[in-house]
């Protein structure tokens, strides 16, 4: 293609500059919707994905055979201090702990409640995404934290004695008197609700489980790629004969739902370019039909059919790639705005409540829109292809062109 082409296309995509202009300022304000829909969509991805693979799942979980289905305190984890260190020297792993899981009764008084005793190590679990992250120090000894929803079932204060009745791993009874050191408040619901934490050697030591756990939580460097991490640790001498799963598999309704997320987008990208499709082919018949006489004198003149459809192509292609950048510009803007102070739906839906509960996890209302490169990069590519497919009507026209017709339109 050449340069004198690319000149003539540009000098004549601006002779109608009112028509150009609402042309390129529609499909800006198209591709502002798309880049605006898909930053939402995006925040609404990986809210789910950090939401559900926070403080509870984990990337990868590792279990005995059968204790999902039954819970049995004694179906555990063997060995678990040796089998951390061997999951911590792994350099696809970037974190990985050990918890308990007890069921057992609770009383302050002559009342008992239903809970669920969680042994957790307190200096792994309190990073951001660890299920005490934002909670109060869990001291050593005997000492609890408790799930607030629990605690005020309960009457239980900070300060107060709680005892704690269940069974053993090796079916004695297990009982002793905890001190409340604080309450938690997690985005897991069951904590809330019935959570009695408690630090992971106090209660391998109150339910006769050793060196034992019932699931170690592990993280690696991307949850996208949390089945080549599972696939690569069932293969550990440490873990063979385990249960080694990752999120997808853990949760498969919420990997779902991030999936129809993703269909949503295609969906309105879908009919915005159809949009911008119509926008481009009705510019380009206009103004090919205006000129008309013009582009039967070229063919007059010996241009050959191929440059004059070149050059309607060119037209049309900048006509969408213009409009693409400038809505690209405003686009990334808009989100940059509102990904520094995000978007509150509790507020914009008029001050209901700042959380929902679904699939046992409490989800915040507030997003934080963004955009990835390739988001950016794949609708002006959209854009572009749309403008060449739109292009493909005028062209043929021009194609079919007689000069003594032309010269007589």
């Amino acid at each position: 293609m050449t340069g004198s082409t690319l000149r003539l296309a540009w000098r004549n995509l601006w002779r109608n500059r009112r028509r150009t202009t609402l042309a390129v300022t529609a499909i800006g304000l198209s591709v502002v919707l798309v880049l605006a829909y898909d930053s939402v969509l995006r925040a609404y991805g990986d809210w789910m994905t950090e939401t559900v693979t926070g403080p509870m799942l984990g990337h990868v979980q590792v279990h005995a055979p059968e204790w999902r289905k039954d819970r049995s305190m004694d179906r555990t984890l063997r060995d678990v201090t040796a089998t951390l260190s061997a999951l911590r020297r792994d350099p696809e792993v970037t974190d990985a702990t050990a918890r308990v899981y007890a069921p057992a009764l609770a009383a302050v008084g002559e009342e008992g409640f239903a809970v669920v005793v969680v042994g957790v190590d307190p200096a792994a679990e309190t990073h951001p995404m660890g299920l005490l992250a934002g909670a109060p120090a869990l001291p050593a000894g005997r000492s609890v934290l408790v799930g607030r929803l629990l605690a005020e079932q309960m009457g239980l204060r900070v300060g107060d004695s709680l005892a704690v009745v269940g069974q053993g791993a090796d079916g004695s009874l297990a009982n002793d008197l905890y001190r409340v050191a604080g309450l938690v408040d997690t985005s897991v619901d069951f904590v809330n609700r019935q959570g009695v934490l408690m630090a992971l050697g106090e209660a391998q030591t109150l339910f006769a489980m050793g060196d034992e756990a019932h699931e170690l939580v592990v993280r690696g460097r991307d949850p996208a790629r949390a089945g080549e991490l599972a696939s690569h640790l069932s293969a550990l001498p440490a873990l063979r004969g385990l249960e080694v799963l990752d999120w997808r598999t853990l949760s498969p309704e919420m990997v779902g739902l991030i999936e129809l997320v993703g269909v949503a987008w295609l969906f309105v990208l879908v009919l915005v370019l159809v949009a911008a499709a119509a926008g481009v082919a009705n510019t380009m018949l206009m103004s090919t039909h205006e000129r008309t006489h013009e582009l039967g004198m070229l063919l007059a003149l010996g241009a050959r059919p191929g440059r004059i459809v070149r050059m309607v192509v060119v037209e049309a292609l900048m006509l969408g790639l213009v409009g693409a950048l400038a809505g690209t510009g405003v686009g990334v803007a808009l989100v940059a705005a509102t990904h520094r102070t995000g978007v509150d739906y509790a507020a914009l839906t008029g001050g209901g409540p700042q959380e929902l509960s679904f699939g046992g996890l409490r989800w915040s209302l507030r997003l934080y829109p963004t955009l990835a490169v390739e988001d950016v990069l794949r609708v002006v590519a959209a854009v572009g292809l749309t403008s060449l497919v739109a292009a493909a009507w005028p062209a043929a026209r021009v194609a079919r062109l007689q000069p003594s017709k032309a010269l007589r339109g």
